[in-house]
């Protein structure tokens, strides 16, 4: 049971549901309520099945790349880091409105906001690791794709209600929130780094 919590706030923090909802509202600004739910329905159904693709193939490629899931671990807890940081201090960059104009909404759903918003290369990290086939077993990492689909699920959940919610919360209130998940993202990123390295070296876990 505890595993299946870690699982869902992990993947909770990483994938961040509460980050999208301003890009949702940008992007599907034109648009009425029935198409932004076909927006909703298509960015959430293709970010599980990218993310699936990753729990499923993510580490049988990059093996077969002749690349170790450790050098995998430290290489993405440093993108991830960086991502962490421009959540904490980057300033906010709304879609433009020519961007928005040119694109269909099923391409809006796809990119960006399934894909990197949603799935993006924190989210396909994670599930990766916490689906390593030398550590965890078929339950296990049946466990961590069903938390991954109820994190989904409620993600689609709130972009439903993406105006109401951020009437509620307001700009600063996302801003707040955005940083700190930064913040918790930063540190399970020095943790990762820090993981494969200390496998790497034979060192005591942190």
């Amino acid at each position: 049971m505890q595993d299946a919590i870690n699982d869902f706030l992990t993947i909770w923090v990483i994938i961040d549901p509460i980050a999208a909802l301003p890009v949702f509202i940008a992007l599907t600004a034109p648009f009425d309520q029935p198409t932004r739910r076909k927006v909703a329905l298509i960015a959430v159904l293709v970010s599980l099945g990218v993310l699936v693709f990753f729990i499923c193939l993510g580490q049988i490629i990059i093996e077969a790349m002749g690349i170790s899931l450790r050098s995998f671990e430290v290489a993405g807890g440093v993108i991830l880091f960086v991502f962490a940081v421009d959540l904490v201090i980057g300033k906010p960059r709304p879609p433009s409105k020519e961007d928005v104009a040119s694109e269909t909404p099923m391409q809006l759903a796809v990119y960006p906001l399934a894909i990197p918003n949603l799935a993006g290369p924190g989210s396909m990290l994670t599930v990766m690791l916490r689906t390593d086939n030398s550590r965890f077993s078929l339950l296990e990492q049946a466990h961590t794709t069903a938390s991954l689909a109820a994190v989904l699920a409620i993600t689609f959940v709130l972009l439903l209600f993406a105006s109401q919610i951020t009437r509620v919360i307001g700009t600063g209130g996302a801003n707040v929130l955005k940083r700190v998940m930064g913040m918790i993202i930063a540190a399970y990123a020095v943790n990762l780094v820090f993981g494969g390295i200390g496998q790497w070296l034979h060192l005591p876990p942190l």
